[in-house]
C-alpha cells in the first residue's frame, strides 16, 4: 500500500470503520479515486452519464431537480457519511443522470467506479445496508420536499429551508444573498426579501443583506 492510499485508509477509517467491514474499506481504497472539490464547482449535471458515485468524507453537496423550462430547485444535501444513492441506482441501470449536484461547501470524496457497486451488493452486508439506509434517507428528504412544496406557505418553507442550512453547516449564522434563496426554492427574490424581512420583524430571523441569523427553527 502506498503513501496515498495509507491516507486515503485513514480518512475513510475516520468514519466509515463503524460502518464497513475492514475489507471493504481495503477494496474501496484499491478502486477509489480521491479528490477535492470547491464550494460552488458542479458535481455532476442532468444528462450526465453515471460513471462513479461519491462516498462524502467532508463538506456539503446540494442535489437539486431542474424543470425542462428551466427553473431549479432543491430536493436535499448530501454531507459526511452520505452517498447519492439515486445515484447508484442510475449507475447499476447504466442511466443519465436525472439530478444537479453543486457543492456547496467544498468537499473530499471518494469516487467509486460502477463496476463494483452491484458486485460489493453481494459480497458485502455492509454495503448492502448502506444502499438500502441511503435510498430510503434520500426518499424520506425528497418527500418532505414535495410536501414543503405542496402544502407549507412560503414563509414556513423558507424558515424549513434556513433550518436545514444551520443543521448542514452546524452554524445559525447563514452566508447567503436573496437570490440564493430563491434560486434554491425556485421563486423570486422580490418575494424573498419581503418574507425574510417578515420573519426578521417577527423575531424568527436576523436578516442582513447577505446573511442570515436564524433565531427559531422549524421543527
Amino acid at each position: 500500500m502506498n503513501n496515498q492510499e495509507s491516507i486515503l485508509k485513514e480518512k475513510l477509517k475516520d468514519y466509515y470503520s463503524e460502518i464497513f467491514e475492514d475489507k471493504l474499506i481495503d477494496e474501496i481504497v484499491k478502486v477509489g479515486h480521491f479528490d477535492k472539490i470547491k464550494s460552488g464547482e458542479l458535481l455532476v449535471d442532468i444528462g450526465e452519464d453515471m460513471t462513479h458515485i461519491p462516498l462524502i468524507l467532508k463538506g456539503v453537496v446540494k442535489i437539486m431537480r431542474q424543470e425542462k423550462e428551466g427553473d431549479e430547485i432543491v430536493l436535499y444535501f448530501l454531507e459526511r457519511g452520505d452517498t447519492c444513492a439515486i445515484s447508484f441506482v442510475n449507475c447499476i441501470n447504466k442511466k443519465q443522470s436525472i439530478f444537479k449536484g453543486i457543492v456547496e461547501r467544498d468537499i473530499e470524496a471518494v469516487f467509486l467506479p460502477v463496476e463494483y457497486i452491484d458486485e460489493w451488493l453481494a459480497k458485502f452486508k455492509s454495503w448492502r445496508h448502506f444502499i438500502i439506509d441511503s435510498y430510503h434517507f434520500r426518499l424520506i428528504e425528497m418527500v418532505e420536499s414535495i410536501d414543503s412544496l405542496a402544502f407549507l406557505k412560503m414563509n414556513t418553507r423558507i424558515l424549513k429551508y434556513l433550518t436545514d442550512k444551520v443543521k448542514i453547516n452546524h452554524d445559525v449564522d447563514i452566508e447567503i444573498t436573496h437570490q440564493e434563496i430563491a434560486n434554491d426554492l425556485n421563486t423570486s427574490r422580490v418575494v424573498i426579501t419581503r418574507i425574510l424581512k417578515q420573519l426578521h420583524d417577527d423575531g424568527k430571523i436576523y436578516s442582513t443583506r447577505n446573511s442570515v441569523k436564524v433565531l427559531e427553527f422549524y421543527e
